[in-house]
C-alpha cells in the first residue's frame, strides 16, 4: 500500500536538516529576534565593563512582597501541592468573580473565570479557542511584542489598525472598521496600553464595541496595567458594557499589580459558553496550575496590592520628569503616558529612524532604549523608555539623552562636546 505524501519538510537550522516539523514552528519562525537587537547589545556592553543604563525592559522596580512568598509558602506546607481544578482553584475563581463584579459593574460567576499561569498563557489560550487558519485578527499598532506571535501561532492572519500619535495612541473605530473583511474574527485591544501607556475612554470602548456588534466580532481585552493608571486618568473595561457582555473576554494577572511576574499567576474572564468552551484546551494545555500558587493570588486579590500605588506615583513622576527635561532642553517630544511602565519619545525631529536613533545613542552614551519600531510600523520615528529603574539612574540617562541630542539639533559644539565624554 503506498504511503501517503506529507507535506514538505520544515527545517529550523543546520542541526534540522531532513528533520520535520510542524507549521506552527514555521509561522513562528524568527519571530521576535531582531526586535531585541539593541537590548541584547546593551547586555554586551555591560559584560565589557562600559557604564550602561538599560532602559530596554519594563519590570516592577520593587520585589514582590514578602506577603506573598509567605502565603505560597505556608499553602505548599499544608499540602497544596496536588493536582488542580482545569479551570482553577474555586477560591481563586470566586475572589476574582467577586472583585470583577465590583468593580465592573456587572455580576459575574466563579465559572466565568479560568486561570492561568500569567497574563501570556491566558493570551495565548484565549486566542486559540477564537481564531484559526483563514482567520483574521485585528490588533492596534503599535502593540505589545508578543501579540503577533500570539495571533500566528492559531494560523490567524494579525491586520494591524493604525494608533495615531494625534490621537493619544487610542483606537479610532472609523480605523478599525475600515480594516475589517469577512475574514475578522477579532478585535484584541490592550487598555491601558503598551507601549505608549494610552487609555481607552468610556466612549472609544463604545464606538468599537458598535463596530464588533455590527461585525459579529469577539473582543479580546488586555487588561494587565489597570492597576498602574496615573493620578487624573480614568480606566474603563469593555467588560462593564453590558451590551458587549456575549463578545469580550478579559485577560491578566498579578505580574504589575503585585510586583509578581515571576509568579505566572493569570486569568481570563468572559461569558460561561466560552469559558465552558475553552475548558477542554486548557486541560490539555496546563491540567490544571498549582494550588498553592491559587492560594497565594487569591489572598493578593482579597487583601489588594501594598506595592501598585507607590510604582504608579513613581512611574508617573519619572514620565514627567523625562517630558519636562526634553522638551525644555531638545528637539524630541514625549508622549506622557496615562498609565504603565514605559513613555514614548518622538525623535523625528533628529532626521534618525528610532532603530538608528536608539542604536546611535546606546554606543554613545550606555542609554538603552527600545526602538519603537519592534511595536509596529506606526512607531518607526520613536523610541520606548521603561521608568522602571532607579531615581537616580533614570536622572542620569536623561541627562544623557539630552546631551546626546544637542549635537543632533543643532545646538552649541559645547553641549556636543559633552556628550562625547559621558561614556568612557
Amino acid at each position: 500500500m503506498a504511503r501517503a505524501k506529507l507535506p514538505a519538510a520544515q527545517t529550523i537550522g543546520e542541526k534540522g536538516q531532513g528533520m520535520r516539523f510542524s507549521a506552527v514552528t514555521e509561522r513562528l519562525a524568527g519571530q521576535g529576534g531582531a526586535k531585541w537587537a539593541v537590548h541584547f547589545r546593551a547586555a554586551e556592553m555591560a559584560a565589557e565593563g562600559r557604564d550602561v543604563i538599560r532602559l530596554t525592559i519594563g519590570e516592577p522596580d520593587v520585589p514582590a512582597p514578602d506577603s506573598l512568598t509567605e502565603a505560597a509558602t505556608r499553602a505548599m506546607r499544608a499540602g497544596r501541592t496536588g493536582y488542580s481544578d482545569g479551570r482553577g482553584e474555586i477560591g481563586l475563581r470566586r475572589a476574582l468573580a467577586e472583585r470583577y463584579s465590583a468593580a465592573r459593574g456587572r455580576s459575574f460567576n466563579p465559572d466565568q473565570v479560568m486561570c492561568f499561569p500569567g497574563t501570556q498563557t491566558a493570551l495565548y489560550a484565549v486566542m486559540c479557542a477564537l481564531a484559526e487558519a483563514g482567520d483574521e485578527v485585528l490588533v492596534g499598532d503599535p502593540m505589545y511584542a508578543t501579540y503577533e506571535g500570539v495571533i500566528r501561532a492559531t494560523g490567524a492572519t494579525m491586520v494591524p489598525v493604525p494608533l495615531r500619535p494625534g490621537r493619544g495612541f487610542r483606537m479610532a473605530a472609523e480605523d478599525l472598521a475600515a480594516k475589517i473583511t469577512p475574514r475578522s474574527r477579532a478585535i484584541l485591544l490592550t487598555t491601558p496600553h503598551n507601549p505608549t501607556g494610552a487609555i481607552l475612554s468610556a466612549g472609544d470602548i463604545a464606538a468599537i464595541g458598535a463596530v464588533a456588534r455590527a461585525h459579529d466580532l469577539w473582543i479580546i481585552s488586555d487588561e494587565v496595567y489597570e492597576e498602574m493608571v496615573f493620578a487624573g486618568a480614568h480606566f474603563t473595561s469593555p467588560l462593564a458594557d453590558p451590551d458587549l457582555a456575549e463578545r469580550v473576554i478579559a485577560v491578566s494577572s498579578i505580574s504589575k499589580s503585585h510586583a509578581a511576574p515571576g509568579f505566572r499567576s493569570g486569568w481570563c474572564v468572559g461569558p460561561e459558553a466560552f469559558t465552558e468552551a475553552l475548558l477542554p484546551l486548557s486541560e490539555v494545555m496546563l491540567f490544571g496550575n498549582q494550588p498553592f500558587l491559587a492560594d497565594m493570588t487569591e489572598a493578593a486579590i482579597r487583601a489588594g496590592s501594598a506595592v501598585a500605588p507607590g510604582m504608579r506615583a513613581r512611574f508617573a513622576a519619572r514620565a514627567a520628569r523625562l517630558a519636562d527635561r526634553l522638551e525644555r532642553a531638545t528637539g524630541l517630544r514625549v508622549n506622557r503616558p496615562e498609565a504603565g511602565m514605559f513613555a514614548m519619545i518622538d525623535v523625528s525631529a533628529t532626521g534618525m529612524s528610532g532603530t538608528d536613533y536608539a542604536l546611535d545613542l546606546l554606543e554613545r552614551t550606555g542609554v538603552a532604549v527600545m526602538p519603537g519600531a519592534s511595536f509596529g510600523a506606526t512607531l518607526d520615528g520613536w523610541v520606548r523608555v521603561a521608568l522602571t529603574v532607579p531615581e537616580s539612574q533614570f536622572d542620569h540617562a536623561i541627562e544623557r539623552i539630552v546631551a546626546h541630542a544637542a549635537p543632533l539639533s543643532g545646538q552649541t559644539a559645547g553641549a556636543a562636546s559633552r556628550a562625547g565624554q559621558i561614556v568612557s
